[in-house]
């Protein structure tokens, strides 16, 4: 926990980019009954049966101190995804000398992954671009990204949508807006509050 909260207190520095990268998935839900459209006085109507046609993924990397977000919307969740999408968060930053990652600790979430999808010199390569930094079990909350995929859930996906390009749409045209906006993310939550707040768990390590 505490060296996620350092990374959180450390100045902005082009040269190592603070990235909070998670995902979340996504229910495809469509009518069964077209929705009848609002009209002056009367807001639209939607029948509470619906019908699923699957899930699909949405992948983010959120530079919170930037407001900047790359985001992916993928059919599924494979090693293969993550690493590609790795190797297109680290085109973004090509400047950088080394992207300091935030993530949740997945199965997915490693260098193995570049290995699966990769040839051996480019795994190692998209290896050492990365200082991967991982959450602890249980505690994704300390992931910045979440708070970018709640945005994302009340302003994007709070309604029925039925295929993985419709709602691919929806999201590339919601993280545009963001990243126009520079929407960045106010962290309050610091190593001395984690100290003060958790003093208990703290006093039974030691003991």
């Amino acid at each position: 926990m505490e060296e996620v909260l350092d990374v959180y207190e450390q100045p902005y520095n082009p040269q190592r980019p603070q990235i909070c990268l998670d995902e979340r998935p996504c229910q495809l839900i469509d009518d069964v009954v077209q929705p009848i459209p609002m009209k002056p006085g009367q807001v639209q109507r939607q029948d509470c049966y619906y019908k699923r046609n699957g899930t699909c993924v949405v992948l983010i990397a959120l530079e919170p101190l930037t407001g900047r977000r790359i985001i992916e919307v993928k059919k599924r969740r494979t090693k293969k995804d993550y690493a590609r999408f790795m190797k297109k968060v680290e085109q973004s930053y090509r400047k950088a000398e080394k992207i300091v990652l935030v993530q949740d600790n997945l199965n997915t979430h490693n260098p193995s992954s570049f290995y699966e999808t990769f040839s051996a010199q480019e795994a190692f390569d998209l290896s050492q671009r990365f200082q991967m930094i991982y959450t602890p079990k249980k505690a994704s909350w300390l992931n910045m990204a979440e708070i970018e995929l709640s945005a994302l859930s009340k302003q994007c996906l709070d309604r029925r949508i039925g295929n993985t390009e419709a709602l691919a749409k929806e999201v590339y045209a919601w993280a545009g807006q963001r990243n126009r906006k520079k929407a960045t993310v106010s962290w309050q939550f610091t190593k001395n509050k984690a100290r003060n707040k958790l003093d208990r768990h703290y006093q039974s390590i030691r003991n």
